[in-house]
């Protein structure tokens, strides 16, 4: 497969024209939230409507804004794509640094100008491939101690701990490593725990999450194109939720047509497993949202056939009525294109009463909808373990406010040890803490 290449000048000159052609979006992500989303027919585009703020460092002093009756801080700076983040047993916090591996081929001018859309922004550009583990010294503010942990991964992302045993899924394989509580290095050469689907890498990230009982690692892989425009060939166990075995290595597809799994968690009062999912692209600045749901063992969620239930997506040739007929309803959505990478479900923490019960979720932010959406972390509240309501906005603040300009973009959530919030800033490079005013 061959690149096509496209002079600077006409790239630019094609980046310029799109920018004079966006088409705004007549809904807003809220009244897209929700468990019954409102759905516009769709809309077919030469090339999409893109927009993206261009990247602005945060400035000395300045921090995301947080709702009312929490404060934030910076406890890590000058990281390269900080990504997912994991809380060890000790309290020290394990940060993954990565980006895409830069492999799949551009083959249109369409990728090509996305591709200078989304550099614009921050969002590209060369990951740590690494892990930083964060370390708090007993009495001391600011920014947190910082050690490199692991060296020399390929597009890390997902991340956990069973045991002694730290997984770390790579691009292309989950890798395994021994733990010792306390140390601040991991300097024994990983083995090769199980490989992944790595062909292309549309989607590169590859979230994981291990069973209760840590018998079993669950990842998310998101699909090798929009809607199969690579081939049906190069989607082989990918846009699924795999469950990998931990006594051997072996695997399965646990669901299916979920185009990419971003985050995975258990809801703890149903013992349900549930995941975020980035929908479908380039039918219009409304369709379709990106979502929430429980994951059924052996379901099937529609991509790339369908979307949000049984809406049949008709660009996608030959059609398969009979999986269409089978597809499972998202439970939540989020709004189109707000890109949500990071999700955590809490029943408990040290965050207001209001943040009790639900999901703590991430917005990386939209790069094809103006105006921008995303760009956040939200709560969803659950009652009887199901959400309910709208998301509320947490953590605000990360562009600013004419759109033009890009400070952070958050991906990966935890709750240390005090029950404050944890969150990895992909385009801020930083760590931020979030608690309560009143503590």
């Amino acid at each position: 497969m061959s690149k096509i290449i496209v002079p600077a000048a006409l790239a630019l000159a094609c980046l310029a024209f799109l920018g004079g052609c966006n088409q705004k979006a007549s809904l807003s992500p809220v009244q897209q939230a929700g468990d019954d989303p409102r759905l516009p027919p769709p809309q077919r585009f030469l090339t999409p409507p893109m927009q993206v703020p261009a990247k602005a460092d945060w400035k000395q002093g300045q921090t995301p804004k947080v709702a009312d009756g929490l404060v934030i801080e910076r406890i890590a700076s000058g990281l390269k794509h900080p990504r997912q983040i994991l809380v060890l047993p000790n309290e020290d916090v394990l940060v993954v640094e990565a980006n895409g591996p830069g492999t799949e081929p551009v083959t249109t001018p369409k990728q090509m100008i996305a591709g200078l859309v989304m550099s614009r922004s921050g969002k590209s550009g060369e990951g740590g491939n690494r892990i930083t583990l964060l370390r708090r010294a007993t009495g001391a503010s600011g920014e947190w101690e910082k050690h490199v942990f692991i060296e020399h991964l390929n597009s890390p992302f997902g991340i956990q701990l069973i045991g002694d045993s730290l997984y770390v899924a790579d691009t292309d394989r989950i890798m395994k490593f021994p733990y010792v509580t306390g140390e601040t290095q991991i300097t024994a050469h990983g083995v090769e725990f199980a490989d992944l689907p790595s062909t292309i890498n549309h989607h590169w990230t590859k979230s994981l999450l291990a069973s209760p009982d840590g018998s079993k690692l669950y990842v998310g892989v998101g699909s090798n194109s929009n809607i199969t425009e690579n081939g049906l060939a190069v989607e082989y166990r990918r846009a699924d939720i795999l469950e990998v075995d931990v006594a051997t290595g072996g695997s399965r597809i646990y669901a299916s047509g979920l185009r990419n799994p971003t985050g995975l968690q258990w809801e703890p009062t149903t013992g349900k497993l549930w995941t975020i999912v980035n929908e479908r692209d380039e039918i219009g600045p409304d369709l379709v949202p990106d979502y929430l749901t429980s994951v059924q063992e052996g379901g099937f969620y529609g991509w790339p056939y369908s979307y949000y239930g049984q809406h049949v997506d008709t660009r996608v040739m030959p059609q398969r009525p009979d999986l269409v007929k089978s597809a499972i309803k998202p439970d939540y959505a989020l709004g189109s294109h707000v890109a949500p990478l990071g999700l955590l479900i809490s029943t408990g923490n040290s965050l207001p009463a209001k943040f009790q019960n639900g999901a703590f979720i991430s917005e990386h932010g939209s790069w094809n909808r103006s105006p921008l959406s995303g760009y956040q972390v939200v709560f969803v509240g659950f009652d009887q373990g199901k959400p309910v309501g709208k998301p509320v906005p947490v953590v605000t603040g990360f562009h600013s406010e004419d759109d033009k300009s890009l400070y952070g973009a958050p991906v990966g959530l935890v709750l240390d040890k005090e029950g404050a919030l944890v969150i990895a800033d992909d385009v801020g490079n930083s760590v931020w803490r979030v608690s309560s005013a009143t503590r």
